[in-house]
């Protein structure tokens, strides 16, 4: 099964993305997974297994860097 995780890191500054975009998108980078880096979110696309890892590790990531929020959505392809 593949799946497409779509995640937007707040607070959104536009134009800088600010560490705590950055660690989530490299945390999903970790996990072999091709970033589509995004102006108002990313996204991945992937085996289901490959990408439901990497969602807590991206959400953690984030929260640990500074998000005050961050929206997941996931959808089978």
């Amino acid at each position: 099964m593949r799946l497409r995780v779509e995640f937007t890191v707040e607070p959104f500054v536009e134009g800088d993305p600010g560490a705590h975009v950055l660690a989530a998108v490299d945390a999903a980078r970790k996990h072999g997974l091709d970033v589509d880096f995004g102006p108002f979110g990313s996204s991945v696309t992937g085996d289901g297994d490959a990408v439901l890892a990497a969602v807590g590790d991206v959400v953690g990531a984030a929260i640990g860097a500074g998000a005050t929020r961050v929206s997941v959505q996931v959808t089978r392809s």
